[in-house]
């Protein structure tokens, strides 16, 4: 696989550092960190949440979950639930279903990063299952137009 004609098109046409990480075929964020060698806090997840009436993009490590009642909070919407992968399929051209990447702009989306990922260099999907985008969080932020705030649960459950 490669990286989809309409996210190295997002990401050239930005003239942002990026790096390319190749891996085999997985399909859970977990497990993407793992065949990438990545900690689980440093790789970004993107999970698809529709809130009022809009698709929004919420960027949390693979190995926490949405803590939906604080991201509709942050988001300033009513309601706020999952997506399910009917609903995501056309909203992300190029995509593999559960593989988008967190560029809120190119799918004309807001994006949420959770504040646990604020460090150094984050990884996450490029498109596939099968590629992956390494780069400073802080580009990310940037190019994503992502607001931060704290909406994740650890893996026990607990507020981070």
């Amino acid at each position: 696989m490669a990286i989809p004609a309409n996210v190295r098109e997002f990401l050239t046409s930005r003239h942002v550092e990026f790096h390319p990480v190749v891996h085999r075929t997985v399909f859970t964020a977990q497990e993407e960190a793992a065949v990438t060698h990545v900690p689980g806090k440093a790789w970004a997840k993107t999970v698809v949440c529709i809130g009022g009436g809009e698709f929004v993009l919420a960027v949390l490590p693979a190995h926490h979950s949405v803590d939906l009642p604080q991201l509709r909070m942050l988001a300033g919407v009513k309601d706020l639930r999952l997506a399910n992968e009917h609903e995501m399929t056309a909203h992300y051209p190029g995509c593999e279903a559960g593989a988008m990447p967190p560029f809120g702009p190119l799918f004309g989306q807001r994006v949420f990063i959770d504040s646990s990922l604020a460090h150094g260099d984050v990884v996450f999907n490029a498109g596939t299952h099968a590629d992956a985008i390494r780069m400073r969080y802080d580009v990310l932020v940037a190019l994503s137009g992502g607001t931060v705030g704290a909406f994740s649960r650890g893996p026990l459950g607990a507020k981070v």
